[in-house]
């Protein structure tokens, strides 16, 4: 049997936990946010198992930093606390309930932990993966050569690519990297409006950036054309559209026959 000379290093998973309590009046809307370096369940049991309280785990995340340094629950306590997020009991205890959203949470564990910061309350840090970085720079090559080869021809090309490629995500990236301000995304399926907002509404990359369709104007009593006067003109714009918002819906809520001039 081999010698050991040296102690082995400790399984450690530094993480930041946040969880509510379930039909407890005095804690309702706070969170409690804590660390541990073990399973979150584990460690929350350990807080509740003598009380017989119901709980929701809400949040789970990495307390280490790609430099492989790690941050506490203190880190975003103080976080949350420089921002004014009001804690039970304010000015009586320092304890680790906060009246915050999960979201809130997430805000403050993407600055101290990857020094991301936005005023519009983004959550998503996640980053473009290999195949997807490919598919931009060879989209933006080629956009660079048909400008060169014909400047009066607009250039289109197709991504192939399989389901859950990331094809809305890489498309907003390759708008932002080619400086795109006016974006048009016509699709024959309305139902995907709801990625292509979640994707340029929460995530950090497209921060300032506006979303505009017919849902969004009819959810504010106005029209598109109305939405669209309203949205901030110096900032970019993407305006989500379906053949069914261009030609219009026949009785049986298919698209109308007509013609469309992209």
């Amino acid at each position: 049997m081999p010698q050991e000379f040296f102690t082995q290093r400790p399984q450690v998973n530094p993480t930041i936990y946040a969880y509510e309590l379930v039909d407890v009046p005095t804690h309702e809307g706070y969170i409690k946010v804590g660390y541990t370096d073990r399973d979150a369940e584990t460690r929350v049991k350990e807080q509740l198992h003598t009380s017989g309280v119901a709980y929701r785990i809400l949040l789970t995340e990495s307390a280490m930093r790609d430099d492989g340094t790690c941050f506490t629950d203190h880190d975003i306590h103080k976080f949350l606390a420089a921002r004014g997020v009001y804690r039970l009991n304010e000015g009586e205890d320092d304890n680790e309930w906060f009246k915050c959203s999960v979201d809130t949470v997430k805000q403050a564990i993407n600055a101290v932990r990857d020094g991301i910061y936005t005023d519009e309350g983004r959550t998503a840090t996640f980053k473009m993966r290999p195949e997807q970085v490919v598919a931009v720079q060879k989209t933006m090559e080629f956009f660079a050569k048909a400008k060169e080869d014909e400047p009066n021809k607009a250039p289109k090309f197709l991504w192939n690519a399989k389901m859950r490629f990331g094809k809305t995500f890489a498309a907003y990236h390759l708008a932002k990297k080619m400086d795109f301000k006016r974006v048009l995304v016509l699709t024959f399926k309305p139902a995907v409006e709801s990625a292509w907002r979640e994707d340029l509404l929460t995530h950090v990359d497209f921060e300032g950036w506006q979303f505009i369709s017919n849902k969004d104007a009819h959810d504010k009593k106005i029209n598109i054309d109305e939405r669209y006067s309203l949205a901030d003109k110096s900032r970019p714009i993407v305006v989500f559209g379906s053949f069914q918002d261009l030609l219009g819906t026949n009785e049986n809520g298919g698209i109308k026959l007509g013609h469309c001039n992209l």
